[in-house]
């Protein structure tokens, strides 16, 4: 906070495109699509006109005990998109909540619709694992530098290694490793399965800890244990939903229903905050009950199912029909892939992962020995204060540089800013550098 405070703010006043523009008209490439939200660049005609439409008519109205149009139609619109078999929305408000109601949802559900199994209380979840800043989110959670402070307001959790295939904690190599990361977690569900409420997981990419990628088929083992031991499979795609990946859904992928899914980020387009966590029938019915039974899911959020954000997310799945969103990402992520190769050869470039529109360029201080930077050396941010310079804006995690455009992001304005990218990282790291971006 402190050097944050020295640093010559800067203050974005207006958006269009993939552009967003400083007080004094400078011009910025929107190379985290402003933290992952961003689907269609800022100032979509049909995004603006779903909100101002919905404003003529209202702007709030509580769910509690009433209902209004768009956040009905927008549940109807969300059980066709989702993986098959979720039929249930609960909205919420942000990322964060979603997962927090995901978690209650599961203890809630085993003590009502299965309370012969006993309590089931406790999570297992990857370790580096990010689902959120609430307390519920930050306990299932895993990163050292955000989490530590907070230790005492947490509950027992369990862990288990993630498959970061570039720094293996099994010390082996994929794909001759045949997946061994998941013996250990078969292990631990097979001994705990009478206690674990459910497995949380962010399918395919561990997106704070770095845009950590998992081999394929990984998503499917998981499904397949926790069917097996009885444990409930919660898939946070708050970061991975909504095209990001490639498909609508990152589980989808794999063919890979969840018990239960959170959703936020993308939801809106990037305009209004607005979460769901879908689930199932079965999980559903256990909250039903005489009302002397007191089943009910005690929890709501003052703004649950907004109509201004409801409007603007039918909007937004709206454009993804009409413009063929997901069909015409397919080359740019080819694209993407292209243009990220000749990062390969910058020495202090350790490793490069894609997902979809997703990538992480990961600097390390000894390429060979795969050291990191010291965190205090502020690698990532000083190649963050670099890019911006000329011309993108972008967040790094720690020395980890992450590119994450809007999906309209066309293939021209995809390749200025790898090019930027490329040139910040070889200046700030002492590499060569392009000749022009």
């Amino acid at each position: 906070m402190q050097e944050w405070e020295q640093e010559e703010p800067l203050i974005i006043e207006r958006g269009k495109g993939p552009y967003l523009i400083d007080m004094e008209g400078k011009r910025f490439l929107d190379g985290t699509s402003s933290i992952w939200v961003n689907l269609h660049g800022h100032r979509h005609s049909a995004l603006d006109r779903a909100i101002k439409q919905q404003l003529d008519k209202v702007a709030h109205s509580t769910l509690f005990g009433l209902s209004n149009p768009p956040a009905i139609q927008l549940a109807r619109a969300l059980i066709r998109i989702v993986p098959k078999g979720l039929t249930r929305v609960f909205y919420s408000d942000n990322g964060s909540t979603a997962v927090e109601v995901a978690l209650k949802m599961a203890v809630q559900y085993w003590q009502q619709r299965r309370p012969e199994t006993g309590p089931k209380h406790t999570f297992l979840h990857l370790k580096l694992a990010y689902h959120g800043d609430t307390i519920g989110a930050v306990s299932v959670g895993n990163i050292e530098l955000f989490h530590s402070r907070f230790k005492s307001l947490l509950f027992p959790t369990v862990e288990a290694d993630p498959p970061y295939c570039y720094r293996c904690p099994l010390r082996m190599t994929y794909p001759s490793c045949q997946m061994a990361c998941l013996d250990p977690i078969e292990r631990i569900i097979k001994e705990r399965h009478r206690e674990l409420a459910g497995f949380i997981i962010e399918p395919l990419v561990q997106a704070a800890a770095g845009m950590l990628t998992s081999p394929s088929g990984y998503l499917r083992r998981i499904r397949e244990l926790c069917t097996k031991y009885n444990v409930l499979l919660i898939a946070d795609e708050v970061a991975t939903g909504f095209g990001r990946t490639g498909k609508m859904f990152a589980c989808q992928h794999e063919g890979v229903t969840p018990d239960l899914m959170a959703i936020s980020k993308g939801l809106t387009g990037g305009y209004i905050p607005l979460a769901a966590t879908l689930t199932t029938d079965e999980i559903y019915k256990a909250f039903l009950g005489k009302y002397e039974d007191f089943k009910t899911f005690f929890h709501g959020h003052s703004y649950t199912g907004n109509p201004l954000g409801c409007a603007v997310a039918l909007a937004n799945l709206e454009v993804f029909k009409k413009e063929k969103t997901l069909a015409r990402l397919q080359p740019k992520i080819k694209t993407m892939a292209r243009l990220l190769h000749p990062l390969w050869q910058l020495p202090h470039v350790g490793d490069i992962r894609q997902r979809g529109f997703i990538a992480a360029i990961e600097l390390v201080e000894d390429k060979k020995t795969r050291k990191p930077y010291p965190l205090e050396v502020r690698m990532g941010h000083r190649v963050t204060q670099e890019a911006r310079r000329h011309g993108l804006l972008l967040r790094p995690l720690g020395h980890i540089m992450v590119l994450l455009p809007p999906l309209s992001t066309d293939a021209s304005t995809l390749a200025r800013m790898i090019a930027i990218l490329h040139r910040a990282i070889a200046t700030v790291t002492g590499s060569p550098s392009l000749t022009s971006a």
